[in-house]
């Protein structure tokens, strides 16, 4: 083998070892770019969980005084439905103590012999329940 060959050779394995270098340099440094890249990408995430963990604590909280309200509501509406129903029950007492009271004056003047009719008459209408008539007062 001829020196010209040899130089050849040796310079052939060396640009060789160069570009095995350079390319080694490379891809290191796109490694070190990527890595980076992503522990930039993790921060954010971080960051961003933090806000996702607040806004679900704030719709928690949300959401705890929305069932708290609506049990509240329930509360008030089973109670307004109870006072509603001893309200009919002592309007129905109501009717039925105007009923017999009337049928005690009724009696009473239908007793007494110097009870005439038309008195009878005006009774009735004074003894009527006073519902939807208007008093002096009101």
């Amino acid at each position: 083998m001829s020196t010209s060959a040899i130089w050849i050779v040796i310079v052939a394995v060396v640009a060789i070892l160069l570009i095995v270098v350079l390319a080694v340099a490379v891809n290191r440094g796109q490694r070190r770019r990527k890595q980076r890249q992503a522990e930039e990408i993790r921060e954010q995430a971080r960051l961003q969980t933090a806000k996702v963990e607040r806004r679900q604590a704030l719709a928690d909280e949300t959401a705890a005084k929305a069932r708290a309200a609506q049990a509240e509501a329930e509360v008030k509406a089973a109670e307004a439905a109870r006072l509603q129903e001893r309200a009919t029950a002592h309007e129905n007492e109501l009717s039925a103590s105007r009923e017999q009271l009337q049928q005690q004056w009724d009696r009473a003047d239908g007793i007494d012999p110097t009870v005439s009719e038309d008195r009878r008459e005006i009774r009735e209408i004074e003894d009527q329940p006073t519902a939807g008539r208007r008093t002096p007062n009101g």
